[in-house]
């Protein structure tokens, strides 16, 4: 199986000490292609640099998440702007809205959203979208944009059917995470899977977050990486009725699709 990780947090601390045996893991498991989450100012200079080291193995993006919005001043606009012209970056993002957990002001996330939703509508760019108990504010500030903007995935879903069909409808991807595979918050998600189609499907870990809670054995320090996305796709296909190939052919077209990767 040739797969893509449309979303590892390759930037964070905890691959700072084996970083190119993970990459080797992630190769040795089929990964031909990652896609590097820029979620802050930082984090997605960072990216950048990531993706610029590994040419044709790592493309980027480049945004500020939610709990970051009140660093989104105009400084950082001019900043994501110019990180844009990189060709490594491939989607605006990861931007969106959160109000689980607040960190940043709903003002502010709003505010730091809509100046987002205009970088791509500008660049032509697809979106890398987050949304967590956000989601009536989330579609409306979309629908703000509606005509202007390019593809988007809304990244980890963990949301209702009805959230589901509402980003379907809209014409949005889907990214799935091995929150698929946690039996305490993920079980919604293995009845829903099945309706989303196989041309919208995409996936991703999210490392170092959301360890697959099914794999065998649990690495003592619990820390996700891309080399899991496998058991993703395995888990994936059984709740959707197909072979593994079948799942992972379809979802790596729709990613070299959705960020023109070659």
């Amino acid at each position: 199986m040739d797969l893509i990780d449309i979303g590892a947090n390759l930037g964070h601390e905890s691959f700072a000490h084996d970083f190119d045996a993970v990459l080797a893991r992630a190769r040795a498991a089929g990964i031909v292609h990652m896609v590097v989450t820029g979620a802050s100012r930082e984090g997605s200079r960072q990216a950048l640099e990531i993706a610029r080291a590994q040419p044709g193995f790592l493309s980027a993006t480049a945004g500020v998440h939610p709990h970051h919005a009140v660093e989104y001043t105009d400084e950082a606009d001019a900043e994501l702007r110019a990180l844009h012209r990189a060709p490594e970056i491939v989607a605006v993002g990861e931007c969106g809205l959160d109000y689980h957990r607040d960190f940043s002001p709903r003002p502010a996330q709003r505010q730091a959203f809509e100046r987002q939703l205009q970088i791509a509508a500008d660049t032509g760019k697809p979106l890398f979208l987050h949304q967590r108990e956000a989601h009536a504010d989330f579609l409306a500030i979309l629908k703000n944009f509606a005509g202007r903007l390019g593809p988007a995935v809304v990244h980890c879903f963990t949301g209702t059917r009805e959230e589901l069909h509402d980003c379907l409808d809209a014409g949005y991807y889907i990214g799935i995470t091995g929150w698929l595979c946690d039996e305490r918050r993920g079980l919604h998600l293995r009845e829903m899977v099945r309706d989303i189609p196989a041309d919208r499907l995409m996936i991703e870990t999210d490392a170092p977050y959301l360890l697959p809670r099914t794999v065998r054995p649990l690495p003592s320090h619990r820390r996700n990486e891309p080399m899991y996305l496998r058991h993703i796709v395995e888990e994936l296909a059984k709740d959707r009725g197909e072979a593994p190939e079948i799942t992972a052919a379809a979802a790596t077209a729709a990613a070299r699709r959705f960020f023109a990767l070659p």
